[in-house]
């Protein structure tokens, strides 16, 4: 692979809410005048880097651009935390896909970045041309949603960059197995070295805020927007998921786009796309019938 597109780009585009303007980070690999384009956002705290694995395997086909949300990453946190929602999320990459100048994407979405995803294609002229749900659909679980709750928002402080991800090691257990190179590269993505020379995880613990006050009392219903899903579909579930049940997976097969579902074993929440049979079946949904 040419060393040019080996390694990303960072730029960022300047967003808009309800109390003002923020910038939005994002990494961009492959050539950038590909018109083929292809949008991977993370979940709910982490962060553009997650997808390195996956975009230096696709970039050779895309132009792929990887957001870190608002109060992520090197993302601008936000004035309000309430405004830590779908729906600004969702505007914010109406935006980023006007500075990209095209007239299609195709998305990969893990959990809340699925979320995003779901209810931007569900729109009326939506812009998704394909879509990939990692461990996400239109039913999100009370038993995951309390299970979130209970670590996001905390600030923990780690000494030394081990520490880090021992605690990264056991937050995220149901990552499934993984090398000791692939945990401290996921713990990587997930803090940053302060002035105090300790480790800090790197998001807005403020989003904690609106998860917290809108968490329903049973598990959270997103069918509407499923249902009006128009584009190709791919959902990857953790076989021991605890967000995305089985259920729910099989009701996507047969309502909406009748998506086409691929349970990974030994994962729960959620597949981290590092590993390459994952890769494969993400790379030969989103590729299926192009040149």
């Amino acid at each position: 692979m040419a060393q040019e597109v080996a390694e990303p780009r960072r730029r960022s585009v300047q967003c808009a809410s309800p109390k003002g303007l923020h910038r939005m980070a994002y990494l961009e690999w492959g050539d950038p005048r590909n018109r083929d384009v292809l949008i991977c956002v993370h979940g709910l705290t982490r962060s553009a880097r997650d997808f390195d694995y996956l975009a230096r395997a696709l970039c050779d086909h895309y132009r792929i651009v990887c957001p870190d949300l608002a109060g992520r990453g090197d993302s601008d946190r936000l004035a309000d935390p309430m405004l830590y929602v779908v729906p600004q999320y969702a505007a914010d990459m109406v935006t980023l896909i006007a500075r990209l100048d095209v007239e299609s994407v195709d998305w990969v979405g893990t959990s809340l970045g699925g979320l995003v995803g779901m209810a931007l294609a569900a729109l009326s002229g939506s812009p998704i041309r394909k879509l990939v749900l990692n461990d996400s659909g239109p039913v999100v679980s009370h038993t995951s949603l309390e299970r979130i709750a209970a670590y996001v928002g905390l600030a923990p402080v780690f000494p030394t960059f081990d520490k880090a991800v021992e605690y990264v090691r056991t937050i995220s257990a149901p990552f499934g197995a993984h090398s000791e190179e692939e945990w401290r590269f996921l713990a990587g993505n997930w803090v940053r070295k302060g002035q105090d020379g300790a480790w800090h995880p790197h998001y807005d613990t403020r989003i904690a805020e609106p998860f917290k006050k809108n968490m329903p009392e049973g598990d959270m219903l997103l069918w509407d927007y499923y249902d009006a899903l128009r584009c190709p579909t791919l959902v990857l579930r953790g076989a021991q998921s605890d967000l995305l049940s089985k259920s729910t997976v099989d009701e996507m097969t047969r309502r909406g786009p009748k998506a086409k579902v691929i349970e990974i074993a030994g994962v729960g929440h959620a597949p981290t796309l590092l590993h390459a049979d994952q890769i494969k079946r993400v790379r030969d949904f989103l590729l299926e019938g192009t040149a």
